[in-house]
């Protein structure tokens, strides 16, 4: 494939970027593709019952104190429940399991095949996945077409075993780590 510059053009829909035409905004989206990413679900309990959402944009931000954050769509129907959680719980998922994060990739409140509690703190913990950290959100960031939200670790538990990756549309993972 050619290399392609991203140079001010036309906005042309909801997945270009200010000033991107179609060939520059698949260009974008395809290098970013390039970066593997581990695959996170992160839930909150809302007034209506428990919502999920499977992102990959979460990091670390920092260690003391202990900062994490992650983005949501604002296209989402999702993200304005999230914006507004007080609490929510990060989970790192196994490699096995792909169709968790496929299933709430898809849907926001089906949780009726879902291994899930809800602990004492009021937090939703899903089972199998490799690490959890539960967060109360800092700050809330407007950052283009996502909000960033950040939030400060209260809890952390992990596992061993192989987390679930996600490079250029397609899940995986590297083989033989633990």
């Amino acid at each position: 494939m050619p290399e392609q510059n991203l140079t001010p053009g036309t906005n042309t829909g909801p997945d270009a970027a200010p000033g991107a035409t179609p060939d520059t905004t698949r260009a974008y989206r395809d290098a970013l593709g390039c970066f593997g990413t581990g695959v996170c679900v992160v839930t909150t309990l809302t007034d209506a019952g428990p919502l999920a959402i499977t992102v990959n944009s979460f990091t670390s931000v920092s260690l003391d104190p202990a900062l994490v954050l992650w983005c949501a769509a604002k296209a989402s129907p999702r993200h304005d429940a999230f914006a507004a959680a007080g609490v929510y719980t990060i989970h790192i998922m196994a490699r096995d399991q792909q169709p968790l994060a496929t299933h709430f990739a898809r849907s926001a409140t089906d949780f009726t095949s879902v291994d899930w509690q809800k602990d004492t703190y009021g937090t939703l913990h899903l089972a199998g996945c490799l690490a959890r950290l539960e967060c109360r959100q800092t700050q809330h960031h407007d950052a283009g077409d996502h909000s960033i939200i950040i939030g400060q670790v209260t809890r952390a538990w992990f596992r061993s075993g192989s987390g679930l990756m996600f490079k250029r549309g397609q899940y995986g993972g590297f083989a033989g780590l633990d």
